[in-house]
């Protein structure tokens, strides 16, 4: 087995890792894996979703803002 500590967790947190057990005998470390794992994946695809809204923002810029659309504005 490999090495363990110990963590100091709030009663309620805990109660919040006894409710995220999918199955009775899971341990915490399987649930903070699982969780941690997926907190990952989800901050990774954020930083892309920003990405990609800084790239179409220069885009979506020229689009909305041209000569043709503010005449229309004026009518």
């Amino acid at each position: 087995m490999g090495e363990f500590t110990t963590i100091q967790v709030k009663s309620d947190v805990l109660e919040l890792l006894q409710e995220a057990k999918e199955y009775p005998r899971q341990t915490y470390n399987e649930i903070l894996e699982h969780i941690t794992k997926i907190f990952l994946a989800l901050k990774k695809r954020n930083q892309y979703d920003r990405f990609l809204h800084t790239i179409q923002q220069q885009k979506m810029k020229e689009l909305w803002k041209n000569e043709e659309d503010e005449v229309w504005e004026r009518v």
